[in-house]
């Protein structure tokens, strides 16, 4: 498909969402291995967290009969059991997330540097900008996951009560489990939030910002509102999105055009539907609904 290909022929830097991003196939230049090589290790990591939420089916069963049979102690020790290895799980995501956040600030750097403009990042810097979609990917697909699994919620609330009676009853016991109760805080923040890895890396983004006080912010806004015109002009354009090798690019494609707009929502000072945003938010919304309603609801009620 090329490297990037413009899709438009009108002046980049007036429509710098006209081109055709491979995200399918960029692969780094010597420029943009070194951070590519750290980013890549977390994205490998992070099939395999789909993969594990995907599979998480709870302790629900367990929880119920220690719920009715509080005296029983064989009951008690078997619901136990069942919750403290899905709680482990769940550390290892709440873990993942603290390293995701890590590996944002690493492309946000390398991808809104004031050596050249946003549009041309994109250009020259395709398999950063092919992982930052991957990760924009992953945690919209990681909160679709969270929100349809009720059990996650239910697994957790019980172990923290546990752990508290445990706390209460006896110290020794609490400081032996895997996450202990300050930990379980930090987590609990985590998961109260609908969209928790969404929220970690609005969060990150506006931290980069807020940190790196000497980088103008629209190198990071139009670099966000450049990423989600290039989307959309792949999706409505037959001709381009009949280049994708795989249909499940479409859904990849919607996915980080909704994730971009979120980022860009929390970054910009007066967010991403104002009618000054550089966002054609009624073009990115109508590309969204001449979808199959069942493929986009999730990412409809995430703009919402």
């Amino acid at each position: 498909m090329g490297n990037l290909i413009k899709v438009l022929t009108r002046d980049i830097d007036n429509n710098a969402g006209n081109f055709f991003l491979d995200f399918e196939n960029a692969q780094p230049t010597e420029a943009e291995r070194a951070v590519w090589v750290q980013v890549n290790e977390v994205l490998m990591e992070a099939l395999a967290i789909l993969d594990d939420l995907q599979s998480y089916n709870g302790a629900g069963e367990e929880i119920r009969q220690a719920i009715q049979n509080p005296s029983e102690d064989q009951v008690q020790e078997r619901a136990w059991a069942a919750v403290v290895p899905l709680v482990g799980k769940l550390k290892k995501f709440y873990e993942f997330s603290l390293r995701l956040e890590g590996s944002l600030h690493g492309l946000l750097k390398a991808l809104t540097s004031a050596r050249c403009s946003p549009t041309q990042h994109l250009e020259q810097e395709q398999a950063l900008a092919r992982q930052f979609a991957e990760i924009l990917h992953f945690t919209l697909r990681f909160d679709e996951l969270k929100m349809t699994n009720p059990a996650i919620q239910n697994d957790f609330s019980y172990y923290r009560r546990t752990l508290n009676r445990m706390r209460i009853n006896n110290v020794a016991a609490e400081e032996e489990n895997e996450v202990n109760n300050e930990l379980a805080n930090r987590m609990s923040l985590f998961y109260a939030n609908a969209t928790p890895m969404l929220k970690t890396l609005s969060d990150a983004t506006t931290k980069f910002v807020s940190d790196n006080t000497d980088l103008p912010i629209e190198n990071t806004t139009d670099c966000l509102c450049t990423m989600a015109s290039v989307c959309k002009v792949m999706l409505e354009t037959p001709e381009y999105r009949s280049r994708f090798a795989s249909e499940d690019t479409v859904s990849f494609c919607l996915r980080v055009m909704v994730g971009v707009i979120i980022l860009y929502d929390y970054v910009h000072p007066a967010g991403a539907f104002v009618k000054s945003s550089k966002i054609e938010m009624k073009g990115c919304i109508k590309v969204l609904k001449d979808q199959p309603q069942s493929s986009v609801e999730g990412l409809l009620n995430a703009l919402r």
